[in-house]
Formats: structure tokens, C-alpha cells, sequence
């Protein structure tokens, strides 16, 4: 056994030790570790510094509680999170995620994972993540705002635009976001920059609603650029109905290419005319209603319960916009022989490692999600810089920057994966590019 490999063993050994009943970040930390082995030999520096095993723990974590009142009076409780993971290369960056699922696990699962990603953007941001385990569906506008309330009135403790910078994720949109940033500017005053992903009337960018989507598909676009392919007249099955995959369903049509498929926890909606993202659109993020609904409104497309994994169809290109380990190992297996030979991941980490392994041994392209998704942190970040220098952006020089990162990004996974020997593994590549930068900034400021 190399020296690299013992090292990575012996860290992960201790690691298990440490959280053996943190399952999402382990798997995290292991799909890191099946790419890192090329470097660490390369550069056995890293290893002296012992700069893995610095790497995986946080920098901090907060646990805390968030009582708030419901609308019958009643008091309730729910779990707040936040993980500062690494500040190596900027202020700590990353979302808020408001779910039932949310659990310390997943917030150092996506924190983790954030790191690299922010790395990737080549702006100077850190990784973080947090959330809650409260549920936004089905509470009226009074409970979320009290909830968020209560959640900022501890979080404020702990973040500002030069410390930490949160911005939203899945059931944390433009409502809670004006929530949240509302309790902080009473409590601390006004500052634009401490959260991001806010209302252009008060501080927000053009183009932040429509980045993750739009950027998953800039980054197909250019990974099809480099095998002499286009978007134009390509099959595209997408998961998800929220922001990512309502903004990704109109730059694919934009970009010439049919959206077959939308759908949320449910069940999904199959299209064979191409999905309408402004009906979308408006059932989920003006009624807050269901997908099935689109079904009802328009005459060609059908409703089916379930996963839309599960449903054999002719396409080319899969785009996950929804959660995590959404595609195992037999759903992969099934995407390949349906036909897509481009997967790229709009949610974080929605295959799971056997799902990763079937794709590669298929020969079905696999953009991860510190790469693909990579777009909403990056214009976060550029709503940060428009916040410093109290300007703003129009949408079209926004977009113009984020079709730049997107397309830098492809470039560096996979120039870093054919350097280190991993021919078109982009997971390999993406985590390869955004350790190497982080790397040498810990290395550079010592043990801290």
C-alpha cells in the first residue's frame, strides 16, 4: 500500500470512529477519497501537513434550537444548523436548507461538498452549509416568518458578510430569505451582504433566481461542446420542480433542447411536447401546489406517481434537480439503457456511489454537483461583490459572468482529471481542481 492510500485509510478509519452515525457525510467524504489518491502521491506535502484530515473536520458547528408560535398559538420546536467548514480561501459560503430530512449528517454532507464547489468558482468564498428540520410546506406565510425570525435571532451570532454568508436551498427561497434577512437587519442593522439570494429591492442580483439552472445547463453545454455535440434537438428528463429544475427546463429550451419530464415528491409529469417551465413556474412558486396539477392543465402531458428514474423513455441527457441519492445503482443501470449518455447533477450528490460506478462503466458522462450545480454559489457571490461596491448588475452582464464560470469550471475538471490519469471522470477532475486551490491556501497560512 502506497503511502497516500495508508494515509487516506488511517484518516478514514478515525473519521468512522468519530461520526459512525453520520451515513450522508461519510459517503461524502468516500467519494472525495476514491479521486484524491493521484495527489497526495504527487505532492506528499500534503500528507506532512496532514492537511486531509484537517480538512474533514470543520472549522465549527452550531446546533441550536428555534422555538417559534404556529397559527393556533401553539409553541413549537425545531433544530437549527450551521457548519463552517472552511474559510481557507474567503468567508464562509453556503446555503440554508429548511426540511424535515435536515440532520447534522446532511449539513457536513453539504458543507463538505461546498467547499470544493465554491473552490471551483475561482472566487474567493469558503464552504458552509445549515438549515433546520422545519418544514415550510404547508405553513402560512405567519408561521414561516416567525419561524425564520426565531432561527436568525440565533444565527446572527454567528455570521456577517465578511464571516459567513448563507443563502438559500431547498425550502429556503425569496420568502424566507426576506424573512430571515429582515430579523438580521433588525438585530444588527443594514448589511446587504450577510445573506445572499435576496429581492433586488433590497440588495439582490439579477440573475441569482435563475443561476443553478442556468448553469447546469451552461455546463452541459460546454461538456457537449468538448465531444463536438450541442443542446440543439437533445432529450433532456429532469427531476425536480423547484428552482433549479424550473430554471434549467428554460435554458434548455432556450438552448434548442426538449424537456420530457418535471416532478416533485410525488410523483412526476411526462411531456412529449416539451415541458412549459412558466406553468411550472407558476404552480410551484405562485400556488405552492403539486406537479400533478400541470397534468390538468396541459392536454399532452400525463401523470404518474413515483420516481421519474422509473420510467422508460428514449432521451440523451439526464439532469437530477431534486435531492440527494436520488438515483441508485439499478436507476442508473436503467438511465443508461434508455439511452442518455450525459448525466449531470443539478441537486447535491444525487447518485449514490454504486449509481456513480454503473455510469462510468457505461460510458455515461457524469457531471458531479460541485461542478454542474456550481451556479447559484457562483452569482451569490457576485451578488456579494455588487453589495461591497453598492452597485448593481444588469441581468445580461450577470449572465454573461456565470456562462464564464460555468464554462472555466468544465475546463478545470476536466484538464485536472486528464492530468492526474482519470481520462472524462469529472467527479475525479472537479474534486481534484477545488482540493488543489484549497490545499495550497491551508498550506500557505500553517496550522490554524
Amino acid at each position: 500500500m502506497s503511502e497516500a492510500k495508508e494515509y487516506l485509510a488511517n484518516v478514514r478509519a478515525s473519521l468512522v470512529k468519530r461520526d459512525p452515525n453520520q451515513p450522508e457525510f461519510l459517503e461524502a467524504v468516500d467519494n472525495f477519497f476514491h479521486t484524491i489518491t493521484p495527489v497526495l502521491e504527487k505532492h506528499p506535502e500534503y500528507i506532512q501537513a496532514n492537511l486531509i484530515e484537517r480538512l474533514i473536520e470543520p472549522e465549527r458547528a452550531f446546533q441550536f434550537r428555534v422555538p417559534w408560535v404556529d397559527d393556533k398559538g401553539n409553541v413549537q420546536v425545531n433544530r437549527g444548523f450551521r457548519v463552517q467548514f472552511s474559510a481557507a480561501i474567503g468567508p464562509y459560503k453556503g446555503g440554508l436548507r429548511f426540511h424535515p430530512s435536515v440532520n447534522l449528517s446532511i449539513v457536513k454532507f453539504l458543507g463538505f461538498e461546498q467547499i470544493f464547489k465554491n473552490s471551483l468558482t475561482g472566487l474567493p468564498i469558503g464552504g458552509g452549509k445549515g438549515g433546520s428540520d422545519f418544514n415550510p410546506k404547508g405553513k402560512s406565510d405567519g408561521e414561516v416568518m416567525r419561524f425564520a425570525q426565531s432561527f436568525m435571532t440565533e444565527l446572527q451570532r454567528h455570521i456577517g458578510p465578511d464571516i459567513d454568508v448563507p443563502a438559500g436551498d431547498i425550502g429556503v427561497g425569496g420568502r424566507e430569505i426576506g424573512y430571515l434577512y429582515g430579523q438580521y437587519r433588525k438585530i444588527r442593522g443594514y448589511q446587504a451582504g450577510v445573506l445572499t439570494g435576496k429581492g433586488l429591492s433590497y440588495g439582490g442580483s439579477l440573475a441569482r433566481t435563475e443561476a443553478t439552472g442556468f448553469g447546469l445547463l451552461y455546463f452541459t453545454q460546454a461538456l457537449l461542446a468538448d465531444q463536438d455535440e450541442s443542446l440543439d434537438g437533445k432529450k433532456i428528463k429532469v427531476s425536480g420542480a423547484g428552482n433549479v429544475a424550473i430554471y434549467a427546463i428554460q435554458k434548455a429550451a432556450e438552448l434548442g433542447a426538449t424537456v420530457l419530464t418535471a416532478s416533485d415528491s410525488n410523483g412526476f409529469v411526462y411531456d412529449p411536447n416539451g415541458i412549459d417551465y412558466k406553468i411550472v413556474q407558476q404552480i410551484k412558486e405562485v400556488e405552492r401546489g403539486r406537479i400533478k396539477d400541470y397534468a390538468d392543465r396541459v392536454d399532452t402531458a400525463e401523470y404518474h406517481e413515483g420516481s421519474v428514474w422509473d420510467f422508460d423513455l428514449d432521451y440523451d441527457i439526464a439532469l437530477p434537480c431534486a435531492t440527494q441519492n436520488e438515483i441508485d445503482g439499478g436507476r442508473a443501470a436503467r438511465i443508461a439503457q434508455n439511452g442518455a449518455t450525459v448525466v449531470n447533477c443539478g441537486s447535491n450528490m444525487p447518485c449514490t456511489p454504486e449509481a456513480v460506478e454503473i455510469f462510468h462503466k457505461s460510458d455515461v458522462l457524469l457531471g458531479p454537483a460541485k461542478a454542474a450545480n456550481a451556479g447559484g454559489v457562483a452569482v451569490s457571490a457576485l451578488e456579494m461583490s455588487q453589495n461591497g461596491e453598492r452597485l448593481s448588475w444588469t441581468f445580461e452582464e450577470v449572465d454573461q459572468r456565470l456562462e464564464k464560470i460555468m464554462q472555466n469550471i468544465y475546463t478545470e475538471s476536466a484538464e485536472a482529471a486528464k492530468q492526474y490519469g482519470f481520462g472524462k471522470d469529472y467527479l475525479a477532475g472537479a474534486n481534484i481542481a477545488g482540493f488543489k486551490k484549497v490545499a495550497d491556501a491551508m498550506l500557505a497560512q500553517g496550522v490554524i
